[in-house]
């Protein structure tokens, strides 16, 4: 998949508001400014996004993928957003829902799937799964299984850039459950104190787990957590993919200029339970409607057709090309090979270490 690169535009700055995201002012109008090309462009990342997701679940019932599988349905606005406005050389660290950023950062969808499958061709070859994508090349930097263990890592490598005087920024993704670890806050003041260029994005889908986030935290608001350490906090509408990249794009341009961290909250709903196994019965009828009411590939699909950008046959030309895309993704998964045993301890240590043992469960504890 080939992430799309949006031209830069004049940023619309969305108004804050304390409500669930709704259909913002103008948005007829942003979309009638940017170029066709650019827009079908991001409607196909986001519609690949989806196609994948729902491979992935299907392959999951079949036994393929193993392990826990979290996915991006209903956050392709905000992962497609984010992804146009980054530079390719800026870094991204995320949680364990971040097939969708894989793609999003440009790595191949053969490359996820196979890593998802837990095949040698994967990302981190096979060995990482659903929850540890991670390639260098792309500097996407880990899939965390571990709530928060991203946050402080992204503060290291935004002072390694800052260090080395370089003008990449790293992004650091997570949840709104994230918001309530100590890890989160030590990190953000660290940032502010040092002006670190670092943007973390969270991801409001409303409900951490099975808690809503009225529930779990006593500010609601999620990006009035900045004020605390004088950083600059804003709330996006997550369905809305414009403004996404907008507003993205201009908090990592003030951070890559200026140093300035911020904090961004991108307002979304889940279509789906926590992860693939997860019936979500905790939601009640009233609440799934209004998430498939939310559901960013069918209002930017509708949005395309009343500009005229899109058609019927460029619809249906562009569901054959992301399902093709899709089947040729799980092709290659389903022809690479799984990883040999005897690789299980190759990347235990970056470097040899005395006595590192590469006893394998069915060996004997001695040789003699």
């Amino acid at each position: 998949m080939t992430t799309t690169t949006a031209r830069r535009k004049p940023v619309r700055k969305p108004a804050k508001t304390d409500s669930a995201p709704a259909v913002l002012s103008g948005l007829e109008a942003a979309v009638a400014a940017e170029d066709p090309e650019t827009l079908c462009g991001l409607y196909r990342d986001m519609l690949f996004i989806r196609r994948f997701e729902e491979r992935t679940a299907q392959s999951y019932q079949q036994a393929k993928i193993g392990g826990y599988c979290h996915l991006n349905l209903g956050e392709e606005a905000t992962v497609v957003g984010l992804g146009a406005a980054m530079r390719p050389t800026d870094y991204l660290f995320t949680n364990y829902r971040e097939h969708g950023y894989a793609l999003a950062k440009g790595i191949e969808p053969g490359r996820v799937m196979a890593e998802l499958y837990g095949r040698s061709t994967g990302t981190s070859k096979g060995w990482g799964g659903s929850m540890h994508m991670y390639d260098t090349a792309t500097r996407l930097l880990g899939g965390y299984a571990i709530v928060g263990g991203q946050v402080p890592l992204a503060i290291g490598a935004a002072l390694a850039i800052d260090y080395r005087d370089g003008d990449d920024v790293v992004v650091c993704q997570m949840g709104e459950g994230t918001t309530n670890i100590g890890a989160f806050h030590e990190s953000l003041n660290i940032a502010a104190l040092w002006r670190l260029p670092v943007v973390f994005l969270v991801i409001n889908n409303q409900t951490g787990m099975g808690t809503t986030v009225e529930k779990s935290s006593s500010e609601p608001d999620l990006w009035k957590r900045a004020a605390a350490y004088r950083m600059r906090g804003e709330r996006v509408d997550g369905t809305d993919v414009l403004a996404v990249r907008d507003m993205a794009s201009e908090l990592i341009e003030d951070a890559r200029r200026d140093g300035k961290p911020a904090l961004l909250e991108a307002v979304s709903y889940r279509l789906k339970g926590h992860s693939v196994v997860d019936p979500a019965k905790y939601r009640s009828t009233e609440t799934v409607a209004t998430a498939r009411e939310h559901d960013p590939i069918v209002l930017w699909q509708q949005r395309l057709r009343d500009a005229g950008v899109l058609n019927d046959q460029a619809l249906a030309d562009l569901d054959r090309e992301v399902a093709e895309g899709v089947a040729a993704a799980v092709e290659f998964a389903d022809a690479s090979p799984h990883p040999e045993p005897s690789s299980l301890f190759d990347y235990t240590y970056a470097t040899p270490v005395p006595g590192d043992s590469r006893r394998l469960p069915a060996d004997p504890l001695f040789t003699h």
